[in-house]
């Protein structure tokens, strides 16, 4: 799986409809309303890099309200069910 954390700036008055646009493309598993320099954050889930172009760029950059978008590609995923999983194990 390919993840990706898309930060994303949006038209003060159209932040809502932007985020409900954006959780509906495929690919877009989350779509979080933040505080700060950033209006939205979305979580993207993809099973090949390739597919990120037509999510990102594609989709939700076309999205109405959308003024832009920056994207930080995750390397590794660490969540609690794994780490549990690992102690579980034995592993430390």
């Amino acid at each position: 799986m390919v993840d990706a954390i898309v930060m994303i700036n949006a038209e003060s008055n159209k932040i809502n409809e932007a985020a409900q646009s954006i959780v509906e493309i495929d690919g877009v598993k989350d779509v979080y309303s933040v505080a700060g320099d950033i209006d939205l954050v979305a979580v993207v889930s993809t099973k090949a890099f390739e597919d990120l172009t037509s999510i990102i760029p594609g989709g939700i950059a076309k999205v109405d309200g959308v003024i832009n978008t920056q994207t930080l590609m995750a390397f590794k995923t660490y969540s609690d069910k794994e780490l549990s999983a690992a102690f579980d194990l034995g592993l430390d």
